[in-house]
């Protein structure tokens, strides 16, 4: 963990523990999110996959998507003025889902369905949706949240080279100095560089040899003491 730059601004909690869902976190999220209802798991999709804040997505409209571009307007409702509208793009999976389960080409000709809410459950049933969907995920503490969501697609995208001014529009920060904090965790490029100093040091340790070697032999010997067991329960059936 670094130390972080901007006063206020942070991804760590006073004990050091983070605040934002990792990528394997993120992606078992979503893979526990598959078991609920149509429209609570496109909800929580539409939380990870566009970083916006829950209240934000519960505000969408069917007029708030444009399928053809690949993107959603996403009013920024933590601004001091209203209007303040970002376009945030889209995996096209998860924009013809949202058009086959509730219908947003259809909704947009209609002047009244064009600017009804597309989740119409309150804020307090939405995070309890997310809450159960982390728990189920074994996701606990800080980062099990609505904002771990959040945070974790900033880490994200810095971690995917997106340029952080994108970074910023998407997340509708008024400051890039806001978005400069997802910049602070390590990344994999990060991490392999780290190696390259560690690895001198290492190829001579007897630990770190016998470390190799257990992780080179071990699929074989999961192999042999298989093979050994099913050869132990045939011998052990002839003999009955």
């Amino acid at each position: 963990m670094r130390e972080q730059p901007y006063v206020g601004l942070t991804l760590y909690g006073l004990s050091g523990s983070r605040k934002y869902l990792n990528a394997a976190e993120r992606r078992r999220f979503l893979e526990s999110a598959q078991r609920l209802p149509s429209s609570e798991r496109l909800f929580c999709e539409m939380l990870a996959w566009s970083g916006a804040r829950i209240s934000e997505v519960l505000a969408l409209t069917p007029v708030a998507f444009d399928i053809e571009s690949g993107v959603a307007s996403i009013e920024t409702l933590k601004r001091r003025r209203r209007g303040v509208v970002r376009q945030v793009p889209l995996p096209l999976e998860l924009l013809d889902e949202l058009e086959i389960v509730f219908g947003l080409t259809v909704a947009r000709r209609d002047p009244e369905l064009a600017v009804r809410r597309i989740w119409r459950f309150s804020r307090t049933t939405a995070w309890r949706c997310v809450k159960a969907v982390m728990v189920a995920s074994g996701i606990n503490g800080l980062p099990a949240m609505p904002k771990g969501l959040r945070h974790g697609f900033g880490v994200n995208a810095f971690q995917s080279n997106v340029p952080p001014h994108l970074v910023q529009r998407w997340l509708g920060h008024a400051s890039l100095r806001t978005t400069a904090i997802y910049g602070d965790v390590v990344g994999a490029e990060e991490r392999a560089i780290a190696e390259l100093m560690w690895a001198p040091a290492m190829r001579t340790s007897g630990r770190y040899q016998i470390m190799c070697a257990v992780r080179n032999w071990a699929p074989r010997f999961i192999i042999l003491d298989s093979v050994r067991r099913m050869f132990s329960i045939r011998s052990h059936g002839k003999a009955r």
